[in-house]
């Protein structure tokens, strides 16, 4: 990943997604009122939202029916027995929970608070709506990148950022939940240091180090910016998924 500059651009002018909304497009429309001209290797990394958004993942919190695991768990954590439900529909174990408090096992397969399940930039004041994660980020990805390559005929990475807490760490951080044209996970090991070492341990999650970058620019409240341009990269030519990123289970010492 040698680069000597390395450049983050937000799009601007991108609209209030709505379900049925072509997040590619949006993206070209956007390039194009910037006046921005996409070069091969350019990567875009897309905020979560508007691809859930786009992809009707909104949920009316009036239309949701709690069971008895929901009420329960939304009792010793102080949260709403509706959005729990919506919670455990989206994972597959709870890992920890504590008042004010849920984490757990994502049907993606990471671990997160809340099953990503977000109220914010979400709806008016008044209306009770959440938001889901898409369904198949990767896929989500590979389309919006096939469609740029279908109307430009360039090739860029595509990365769908969400925003993640860390064991240990205080502070969220934007990690990639979907990924195309990219390695998501660059294994560098066997090759040599500044003094012929050879790297034993080093695998670089290229794909969160892309979403945290372009997090600065995309920002947690009223920023309005939920896409970046990023250019001067040079990565392996692999197609990879956020999925590579996830840690097995057999090796996840914070279960």
């Amino acid at each position: 990943m040698t680069t000597n500059h390395l450049s983050l651009i937000a799009l601007p002018g991108i609209p209030e997604v709505q379900p049925g909304d072509d997040v590619g497009r949006l993206l070209l429309a956007a390039l194009d009122g910037g006046g921005i001209s996409l070069r091969d290797g350019d990567i875009l990394a897309v905020a979560q939202k508007i691809v859930s958004k786009a992809e009707g993942r909104l949920v009316n919190l009036a239309d949701v029916q709690p069971g008895e695991r929901a009420i329960e768990l939304a009792a010793k954590t102080s949260k709403d027995p509706r959005v729990m439900e919506l919670i455990l529909s989206e994972s597959e174990e709870v890992s920890r929970l504590r008042p004010g408090v849920i984490i757990v096992r994502h049907r993606l397969g990471f671990t997160s608070a809340n099953a990503g399940i977000d109220r914010s930039n979400v709806a008016p004041d008044g209306e009770e709506r959440v938001l889901l994660l898409p369904v198949d980020p990767d896929s989500s990805a590979r389309h919006i990148r096939e469609t740029i390559m279908e109307e430009r005929g360039v090739m860029v990475g595509v990365v769908i950022t969400d925003s993640h807490g860390r064991p240990f760490r205080l502070g969220t951080v934007g990690v990639a939940i979907g990924v195309a044209g990219l390695p998501a996970l660059w294994d560098r090991r066997g090759e040599p240091d500044r003094y012929g070492y050879r790297l034993q341990h080093t695998d670089v999650g290229v794909a969160d180090e892309i979403a945290a970058a372009a997090g600065l620019l995309m920002g947690q409240a009223a920023e309005g910016q939920p896409a970046v341009l990023l250019r001067g990269l040079h990565l392996p030519s692999i197609d990879g998924r956020a999925a590579d990123l996830v840690r097995p289970r057999e090796q996840d010492l914070y279960r």
